[in-house]
């Protein structure tokens, strides 16, 4: 016993920060964690050890987490599963102790958490070359990603960032405004670190700008007043780094098992997670959505999957109704298939929708295809810009050209232009275009249609298969704080009415 605490290990074995951030290339290594964290549930990969607990590995995902919270409670997705709480996404029901709601909380702090780290140890380092502050930056900018997710979610939040104190006193509670500030000035400053062409699958100047222009168009529900202005300007710089829009035939390629050819300057994909049927091996991820919307007469093999889909995400008639039949984004699979949400445990009640698949461009399996496919997940993409564009011109009154840009959308998916396109017309494209990808719950409350009875969808509202479709209490346009974490730190306050 040394009578003191500030100690390091006596055994020489033992791994410490001290004795294995030695060199550029272990900082590069602990950086990997902060991206590895999108598309696995441990470092086991699967859901084995999983890095939050409390629910299966496989549910924490943060991938599968996201879009449980960004889709299931929308008019896009619709799952027949029955575990724990799922169904109440479905119905916006869920309470401050959701299991669903509290790992995509859990599993974007922990994000957080491990982001934190990264910086403090470059900063402890001392080191100002150019690599180690490339890493910094790219810590910065992933941390920001989940800092955009939880100030989308979840609203007032605990916040830490590198200067917190490890174990020292409990987080405390931003203001949405306050975080909505603070997260444009580290976004706008990592831009100017980040490279403009970063190698393929590490953040780079157009996540920064994608992460500001999301925070600006929802400027208005975040902070209470609307800034189209700066939206339409974060756009265009995207568009000026080189990123260009994908044809008509490429389009479904960019949800295909090699969508990382389309990934990068000149392609249409800003950022996305990676995912290998070999090296991310977890049930979360695309793994969880092209598995889960293969079922009933469908044939796996036909998605590039190398074993029975999973049965369980079907769409809503009402997202059917939005396309026209000529729209080749209406991928739906109707054999066997009932339009209307009869039992929602079924899944025959609603048309499947296969926009995502395991084959390759030229369709055609992969060689040792398994049930983990090697589809990245397109976070960020042009198609959206152009989409944003559109609503700064229509919503906003932003002079961007953004009316060319959203029918530039709707001509790659072969429908006819509109020539003055209205608010609910600029919705209604960012539903056809941008489906499944996690943006649809923040569309909805973004344009006052979430909670509200002016836009009603299959099971708003409803619990199971009980009832009609209706409005909910507004508290729901944001999802309670982790009771856990209330009870456990007294400096939060929970989201008004959980």
């Amino acid at each position: 016993c040394t009578g003191n605490l500030n100690v390091t290990p006596i055994d020489l074995n033992l791994d410490t920060p001290e004795n294995v951030l030695t060199s550029t290339e272990a900082y590069n290594q602990m950086l990997a964690k902060c991206y590895s964290g999108l598309s696995v549930s441990s470092p086991d990969g699967d859901s084995g050890s999983p890095d939050i607990e409390g629910i299966d590995g496989g549910f924490g995902q943060y991938l599968r987490a996201l879009f449980n919270l960004q889709e299931l409670p929308t008019d896009e997705a619709v799952i027949g599963w029955n575990d724990q709480t799922l169904k109440d996404l479905h119905g916006l029901q869920w309470t401050s102790s959701d299991v669903f709601v509290s790992a995509c909380y859990s599993r974007v702090f922990y994000q957080i958490s491990i982001c934190n780290e990264v910086i403090r140890r470059i900063d402890a380092s001392g080191s100002n070359d150019a690599i180690m502050q490339q890493y910094r930056a790219e810590a910065r900018a992933i941390r920001g990603l989940s800092y955009l997710h939880a100030i989308d979610m979840f609203g007032n939040v605990p916040f830490t960032d590198e200067t917190s104190e490890v174990g020292g006193e409990n987080p405390k509670q931003i203001s949405r405004s306050e975080l909505f500030n603070w997260l444009v000035k580290d976004m706008e400053e990592t831009a100017e670190i980040l490279p403009a062409n970063p190698e393929k699958y590490r953040a780079g100047r157009g996540m920064c700008y994608m992460i500001l222009a999301k925070l600006y168009l929802n400027a208005a529900v975040y902070t209470g007043t609307a800034n189209y202005q700066k939206c339409a300007e974060y756009c265009q710089k995207i568009i000026d780094l080189g990123y260009k829009l994908e044809s008509a035939e490429d389009y479904w390629k960019l949800f295909c098992a090699d969508n990382d050819q389309y990934l990068g300057i000149g392609h249409e994909i800003i950022f996305s997670i990676y995912q290998d049927h070999e090296n991310t091996q977890a049930y979360g991820g695309t793994t969880y959505i092209i598995n889960a919307q293969v079922g009933g007469a469908m044939d796996y093999a036909d998605y590039g999957l190398g074993g029975n889909g999973w049965g369980g995400i079907r769409v809503t008639p009402q997202f059917v109704d939005k396309f026209d039949s000529d729209d080749q984004r209406a991928t739906f699979f109707t054999k066997g298939q009932n339009k209307e949400i009869i039992d929602i445990s079924d899944f025959t009640s609603g048309y499947a929708f296969t926009k995502f698949t395991n084959l390759k461009a030229d369709r055609t399996m992969i060689d040792g295809a398994n049930s983990f496919p090697d589809t990245d997940f397109p976070v960020f993409r042009l198609g959206d810009v152009y989409l944003m564009l559109a609503e700064c011109e229509v919503v906003g009154g932003v002079s961007c050209d953004g009316i060319a840009k959203f029918n530039a959308i709707r001509s790659r998916a072969g429908v006819d232009p509109i020539a003055s396109p209205s608010k609910r017309e600029i919705l209604n494209e960012r539903a056809r275009e941008l489906a499944w990808e996690c943006h649809r719950r923040s569309d909805l409350v973004r344009f006052n249609l979430f909670t509200t009875g002016d836009y009603l969808w299959a099971h708003k509202g409803m619990n199971s298969n009980v009832g009609t479709p209706h409005a909910v209490d507004s508290k729901f346009n944001l999802f309670p704080l982790a009771s856990s974490d209330v009870i456990s730190n007294p400096n939060l306050t929970q989201n008004p009415g959980y």
